[in-house]
């Protein structure tokens, strides 16, 4: 006989599992400290975008260390964005980065907006960032869905192993049903229900044990069903494009000059995929072709 599921979790059940919970778990970091700038809390959420706290936190401190303003990023050239931005992956969010920048600077009197509608108008800016920078730096209430909430929410509330593959009216109406009305809480909340899909309601291994609403969890009394959705394939690295792609800045950010195609040929054993790959990053902005078959990061210098 199979186990009646029980009722939702109330949302003040939720709130005080979980904030418990989060003020003796929470991670220490920069950009979560009371003197974090707007500014560093918008570079934080642009680059924890799909790469781990860990690759994170360094480049974030290098960069809020050479651009602690806006004003100070929109001075540098973008290729600059894009060689500081290292290994982080997808580094086109570089050059958005640098756009935002820009714009801030130039129609925001050098300030990170302070709502949602506004910093939607910025380059690069949707409505994930949107509404995580309008919480986390003005206190704003709103909602912030991000996959390691859309997972705590599948399973303690509906009891799915994972979420849908894109997010749905539904999910996204009980997220904000169950955002806290007072402000702070409900910034404090976010960023609390955010933390436990990274540290303990993993996708791969959740640490049930040491969950603490575990007693509130659908998925956890229907017996943890596996997913039955469509296939979710994790990404390919080696060998694919991205991986060239990669590559082909890494050589471009070792040098301060343009570099020439020869310096390049090494990169892919095969010379089609190398040439796709390079037209791809100067079609996106992060390459700049010379003449004489010479490549540089976007604004740097000319061969001396």
């Amino acid at each position: 006989m199979t186990a009646p599921t029980p009722a939702a979790p109330t949302p003040t059940a939720l709130h005080d599992r979980v904030l418990e919970w989060y003020a003796g778990h929470a991670r220490d970091l920069p950009w979560r400290r009371p003197d974090a700038s707007p500014w560093g809390i918008f570079v934080s959420e642009v680059m924890l975008q799909q790469t781990p706290v860990a690759r994170v936190e360094p480049v974030w401190r290098e960069w809020m260390a050479r651009w602690p303003t806006p004003a100070d990023l929109a001075a540098a050239p973008p290729g600059e964005a894009v060689r500081a931005w290292g290994r982080l992956g997808y580094p086109r969010r570089a050059l958005r980065l640098h756009a935002a920048a820009g714009a801030m600077t130039s129609r925001h009197h050098g300030r990170v907006p302070d709502t949602e509608a506004a910093l939607l108008t910025l380059p690069g800016v949707g409505a994930y960032t949107a509404a995580a920078v309008a919480t986390f730096a003005f206190g704003v209430r709103t909602t912030v869905v991000d996959t390691n909430v859309r997972r705590v929410l599948a399973r303690v509330v509906t009891g799915a192993q994972y979420p849908a593959v894109s997010p749905t009216r539904s999910e996204l109406a009980m997220a904000q049903e169950l955002v806290p009305d007072d402000p702070p809480l409900a910034s404090r909340w976010s960023v609390a229900v955010m933390e436990l899909g990274a540290l303990v309601c993993t996708a791969r291994s959740p640490r049930c044990a040491d969950c603490p609403v575990a007693q509130l969890c659908a998925w956890r009394a229907a017996g943890h069903p596996a997913y039955t959705g469509p296939p979710r394939r994790g990404q390919a690295w080696h060998g694919t494009d991205r991986m060239v792609r990669g590559a082909l800045l890494a050589v471009l950010r070792a040098s301060d000059e343009p570099v020439d195609e020869v310096a390049l040929q090494d990169v892919a054993a095969a010379a089609g995929q190398r040439e796709r790959c390079l037209d791809s990053l100067v079609a996106d902005g992060l390459v700049e072709p010379l003449s004489h078959g010479r490549y540089r990061l976007p604004g740097g210098p000319e061969a001396t």
